[in-house]
């Protein structure tokens, strides 16, 4: 299975000892150097220590994605037609038109986890236009035996239908091709299709095209799926896998392991995956990951260049899609979030040394880290609704803008702002499945004695969402959104009691357990001479002292101020109007001053609350000032 010998398409070719390696990305390899047998031993324990995990489907679950997949393609030549005939197209000329479903991203990839979803993505000739596919074709989909859970997405940026067909989850996009008929050999790897096609239409393609280009550009694709497959489910256990959050999604992970199988075209993906690691703690950001030579085609669609677009040259991590027009998949990416990827990526270079020295496997490196004991401040985004069906979309609307918050905390006196992406469901029995909560771990920096105010991201931030849900029309009586300033160990009731031990202080338990293993070893000594041991975390990895101060001192007394605001509706009968926008606190009239009311609090305070209720999603409540509880 793991061949040393490359597959893929490029325009040199070099030869290092008796393998054969051709050439692909925008530099020479760094090693053409194939695997050992060590290599090969480590790679088969590292697709072992995957399997547990539901990487992995079985024959029976790929043959019933396939019959899912081919179900759905008849389903569509079959609408085709019967639109074709609608239109005044003769019959026998309709049954030749097509139409076609291809598949991307991580099915298309061959890195799909048990039980995914599937990309798929819906080609039709010119004469078919989106209206009849959010229109006709959505009713064919809602009156079928097998589909549930059906939900059309029109505005979104890609607009896209999702449903579930025979227990397998569908994203169905849809684009028309300038083109008579769309045969089953139809390719899409051409750029010129895209000639006199509209924005939605290429960025639906962009998808397969984007997928199609990435395989051909890895020099063997068995090793780079089982690495894709290790990076992603690593991502995901350590809190990074996340493209609306601010960190990476899949096509951009896979676009990293790529380049990684570019410069290291023969090793085996034990080896990839620790070249993974060392390769982008080096990078050199905001120098872009590129897979090919970007090239312009002349059809005037806009691409990634900084040379000739202001606002890409501030994109932080930027890595390029391979295909015309090339986009950064990447923009979302903040200096914060840029941070932790690459304290991951330096603990898990450390984690892949030890692997490779055999003090530990590969189970170690797909642990998830105790989040919480990396920080000792945090905010907490709540957001609830009045119903389950409203929170689906009010969860994902506000999730959509916390990379806005963490943009704006970065500009205050804080150095870090990291959020977990997974969200917690409310704690009560009645609210378990209408609230929901975020935490952000916050890292406070500057002078001692520093003012730190957090209103006036929390306020932007709210506006946003608020703004937003006008917009889009998701805004219903009773959703709601508030943050407030927390320090680690009033966070119990936000969380379930299962996971109440992640509040504890590491470095103790583990100097503790430290020194109880001593204890157990040797006679008796002193408590000072266990104490200098360096603290470990649960992935027995060295941890810093403190999170707050690199220097040994106490961390210095900080003012805070922490704000929310509650989108309710108080009145019996106002609703929210499009025209309507959210306004910043106004100033208060108070004795004639013009100061806006804000809450002040000590660090060691265990909550800061200020809120603010609106009778509408604009902010009129209380005089539009922000009022104290």
């Amino acid at each position: 299975m793991w061949s040393t010998t490359p597959r893929g398409n490029s325009l040199t070719t070099t030869m290092t000892n008796t393998t054969t390696t051709k050439n692909l990305g925008m530099t020479a390899p760094i090693s053409a150097a194939g695997p050992e047998q060590k290599d090969l031993d480590l790679t088969k324990q590292l697709e072992d220590a995957l399997r547990p995990h539901d990487v992995f489907e079985s024959d029976e679950e790929l043959n019933h994605r396939l019959s899912v997949l081919s179900q759905l393609n008849d389903l569509v030549k079959q609408w085709v037609k019967d639109v074709s005939v609608e239109k005044s197209m003769p019959e026998n000329v309709a049954t030749t038109v097509g139409g076609k479903v291809f598949t991307f991203g991580s099915y298309r990839l061959g890195v799909h986890n048990k039980g995914a979803d599937i990309d798929t993505l819906f080609v039709a000739p010119r004469h078919i236009n989106r209206e009849d596919y959010f229109s006709s074709f959505l009713e064919v989909l809602r009156h079928h035996e097998v589909v549930t859970d059906l939900r059309a997405v029109p505005d979104a940026f890609v607009p896209v239908i999702k449903f579930c067909f025979d227990g397998i989850d569908i994203d169905l996009t849809f684009a028309r091709l300038a083109l008579k008929e769309v045969d089953d050999g139809q390719d899409l790897s051409d750029p010129m299709l895209l000639k006199n096609l509209d924005q939605k239409c290429v960025r639906s393609l962009n998808g397969c095209r984007v997928t199609d280009e990435i395989l051909r550009q890895v020099p063997n694709v068995e090793n780079f799926r089982l690495t894709l497959r290790s990076i992603k489910l690593w991502a995901k256990r350590h809190g990074i896998y996340s493209n609306v959050l601010g960190f990476l999604g899949g096509v951009s992970w896979a676009m990293l392991t790529a380049r990684v199988c570019q410069l290291y075209p023969n090793a085996a993906p034990s080896t990839l995956l620790q070249k993974f690691f060392l390769v982008y703690i080096k990078w050199q950001w905001p120098n872009p990951v590129l897979l090919k030579k970007p090239e312009d085609n002349g059809l005037g669609f806009p691409v990634w260049d900084p040379r000739i677009n202001v606002h890409d040259r501030f994109h932080i991590m930027p890595i390029i899609t391979p295909a015309y027009p090339q986009q950064n998949s990447t923009f979302n990416v903040t200096k914060s979030t840029l941070k932790v990827m690459q304290d991951e990526f330096k603990s898990s270079l450390a984690l892949c040394e030890e692997i490779v020295a055999g003090k530990c496997g590969w189970d170690k490196l797909f642990e998830t880290p105790n989040f919480f004991s990396k920080y000792k401040h945090f905010i907490v985004l709540e957001a609830s609704s009045s119903s389950e069906e409203d929170q689906l979309q009010w969860e994902g609307l506000v999730e959509s803008k916390i990379r806005h918050l963490i943009s704006k905390l970065e500009q205050e006196n804080i150095s870090l702002a990291h959020v977990w992406p997974k969200p917690y469901p409310g704690q009560e029995e009645g609210n378990k499945k209408t609230t929901c909560y975020w935490f952000v771990g916050i890292v406070v920096g500057g002078s001692a004695g520093a003012h730190l105010d957090l209103t006036a991201p929390i306020k932007h931030f709210t506006d946003i969402v608020m703004r937003s849900a006008i917009q889009i029309n998701v805004w219903k009586n009773g959703m709601r959104i508030e943050a407030n300033y927390k320090k680690r160990k009033a966070l119990a009731p936000y969380l379930p009691e299962a996971d109440h031990w992640k509040l504890k202080n590491d470095r103790k338990s583990s100097v503790s357990q430290l020194a109880a293993a001593v204890a157990s070893a040797t006679p008796p000594t002193t408590a000072a001479a266990a104490a200098p041991a360096t603290p470990t975390s649960p992935n027995g990895l060295k941890r810093q002292p403190s999170v707050i101060s690199p220097s040994s001192s106490p961390p210095p007394t900080k003012r805070m101020n922490s704000g929310s605001v509650e989108m309710l509706d108080e009145s019996s009968n106002s609703t929210p109007t499009a025209t309507e926008t959210p306004t910043a606190p106004q100033q208060s009239e108070d004795n004639g001053t013009s100061t806006t009311n804000l809450a002040v609090v000590q660090e060691d305070n265990m909550e800061t609350t200020a809120t603010a209720n609106n009778t509408t999603p604009a902010t009129t409540g209380n005089n539009g000032t922000v009022a104290v509880n």
